[in-house]
């Protein structure tokens, strides 16, 4: 199982790579072996302002469609635009080519409840 320390997590299983006042979000690695084979991303959220913990899109596998949380509080300002027509990037490279949507992060976004490697680890039993 892949989670890279450098990333912060979140308890619905998406990552966040934070620099500056830019946030790039998407789902782990595990997510994606719970999921199966990912075949649809519906993401159209582009502009929206949303709290942490509202829905951002949805994923659908093969068996279920999930929907997807925003992690941080700020803005949506690019969506991935290879998703659409290859959503199996989520399954083949979450953390690279699978990233989700890139945010322009709200001054008072609170951060606190982002999760370290060590501690999402230990949440999935890894």
């Amino acid at each position: 199982m892949n989670i890279p320390a450098e990333l912060k997590y979140t308890n619905d299983h998406e990552w966040v790579r934070i620099e500056g006042n830019t946030a790039t979000i998407g789902i782990t690695d595990f997510a994606q072996s719970e999921l199966g084979d990912i075949v649809f991303v519906d993401i159209s959220t582009k502009g929206a302002s949303l709290n942490a913990g509202d829905i951002f899109g949805t994923v659908e596998a093969v068996k279920t469609v999930s929907d997807l949380f925003l992690p941080i509080t700020g803005t949506i300002t690019e969506l991935n635009p290879g998703l659409e027509s290859n959503p199996e990037a989520l399954n083949q490279d979450p953390y690279g080519e699978g990233w989700m949507v890139k945010v322009s992060i709200d001054p008072n976004a609170d951060t606190s409840e982002l999760l370290d490697a060590d501690t999402y680890k230990a949440l999935i039993g890894v």
